[in-house]
């Protein structure tokens, strides 16, 4: 068995026996955040590492899911209805950000995303008849899955766990995918895949559908673990944390989400909790990061642990050359 296989099926055994091991249920509560703002760093890197086009306004998608998802709890319908109901609001919005945004690249399409997603945070503030403005929308209640009932820490970290699991599947396949590499070939040499014949816009299209469905998904996680949505959800702020998980980790790569996310989960939510400048601290860890690992985290740590592997093996040749 490969390597890369066993660490896998270690990281999976410690996920699912994680609840049994880690101390207090706010932990527990915090390694749920972990998972679906992991898959909310998934879905932008889709965006950011596989396409090439960073977005400043992923916020806004995650906060429309979620304020969907509440709106329509509040109305009277059920969680199925509402789920789906924000899953479908969460693309639309997405297809409309792709038309418009798709327009530009580089810079332009950062500014268009960023201006999108403070029209959102606008509408969120000041709509008070539907999103309540600053005191925002309160959820009463989790849904049944299955008749599973998710109203316990362990039971809600369970279900993030399945979905993200799922969600982390779907990208591998798409990342491996035809599309997926047509989707690389349009961030590298857009030039060249339009003379192959490849529709780059339309590649670059469903990419972005690809990447709203995550976000809404992580928006509606996001909702029923806060039981509670506000117009801070959606501002820069949380768009700039998300794409820093993605950069962090490392982006173009399926763990780089994830170990960014865990980062600014742990310092936002336990370290702060013991440094009074816990923005200080992470704002300085990022800084590190790009220094000393501008490729992020997990490649980086991937080509220091090769690098000191080619070392000791030169030394051990060395040292069995020497001897007599």
């Amino acid at each position: 068995m490969s390597g890369r296989r066993i660490a896998l099926a270690v990281g999976c055994l410690a996920l699912v026996t994680l609840p049994y091991w880690m101390p207090g249920v706010y932990y527990l509560n915090v390694s749920s955040q972990i998972l679906f703002y992991a898959i909310f760093a998934l879905g932008l890197n889709i965006l950011a590492g596989y396409g090439g086009l960073v977005s400043l306004g992923h916020a806004g998608l995650f906060g429309i899911a979620a304020y969907a998802t509440g709106y329509m709890l509040q109305a009277g319908f059920g969680h199925t209805a509402a789920i789906l109901m924000a899953l479908l609001l969460g693309l639309v919005a997405m297809a409309l950000y792709a038309v418009l945004s798709l327009r530009s690249t580089g810079i332009g399409f950062i500014m268009i995303t960023l201006a999108l997603g403070e029209i959102v945070w606008g509408l969120a503030y000041r709509w008070i008849s539907i999103t309540g403005g600053d005191n925002g929308i309160n959820l009463h209640g989790r849904p049944h899955p299955f008749g599973f009932a998710i109203d316990t820490a362990i039971s809600f970290y369970y279900a993030t766990l399945i979905i993200f699991l799922l969600s982390l599947a779907a990208v591998t396949v798409f990342v491996r995918s035809p599309m997926g590499a047509a989707l690389m070939g349009t961030r590298d040499q857009p030039r060249r895949m339009t003379a192959l014949g490849y529709h780059v816009w339309a590649i670059r299209f469903w990419a972005c559908m690809f990447s709203g469905l995550l976000t809404a998904i992580s928006g509606v996680l996001f909702v029923y673990y806060t039981q509670f949505i506000s117009p801070q959800a959606v501002d820069l702020t949380a768009s700039a944390e998300v794409l820093l998980m993605v950069i962090s980790g490392g982006a173009g790569t399926l763990l780089g989400p994830i170990v960014g996310a865990a980062l600014v989960v742990t310092v936002k939510s336990v370290v702060s909790g013991f440094i009074e400048r816990w923005n200080m601290l992470l704002g300085a860890i990022f800084v590190a990061i790009v220094i000393l690992m501008p490729e992020g985290l997990v490649p980086g740590t991937v080509r220091l642990w090769r690098l000191a592997w080619r070392k000791a093996g030169a030394q051990r040749k060395n040292a069995a050359e020497a001897k007599p």
